[in-house]
């Protein structure tokens, strides 16, 4: 049994894209499913899929985004919360991933946004992962 989905999620996408593979399949959740959203959204990725293979389980299906010399568009990815030690912040205290060139994803109770959408709505939240 896993005990942190999220960070599974972020592993799996690190390793496919150092392996050089076009897609990664991840079980899928609401929450992985709106991680995928900002990652495409901000380039990150091609696009993703949610595929149900039966009715029980779902599967979201990453496909990866590479520059023309099959160099990743991702270059790193960490998890900053994880479930033994919960990271949150103000909104005051939201900062810049490799002075703007990265990306922050947040859960807010405006619902999951990057840390620049996060100050610019004035609202704090859970820092989930930063990717650049």
């Amino acid at each position: 049994m896993q005990t942190d989905p999220i960070a599974d999620m972020l592993t799996r996408v690190r390793n496919a894209t150092r392996a050089k593979h076009p897609r990664v399949d991840v079980p899928a959740s609401k929450l992985k499913i709106e991680i995928a959203r900002i990652l495409k959204e901000e380039g990150f990725i091609a696009t993703y899929k949610v595929a149900e293979e039966n009715r029980v389980k779902k599967t979201l299906r990453i496909f990866l985004k590479y520059t023309p010399d099959r160099h990743s568009v991702v270059s790193g990815l960490k998890r900053i919360s994880r479930p033994g030690r919960r990271v949150f912040s103000g909104k005051a205290e939201v900062k810049k991933v490799l002075g703007g060139m990265g990306v922050s994803i947040m859960t807010t109770p405006k619902g999951v946004m990057t840390g620049k959408a996060a100050r610019k709505n004035g609202v704090g939240g859970e820092v989930l992962c930063e990717v650049w």
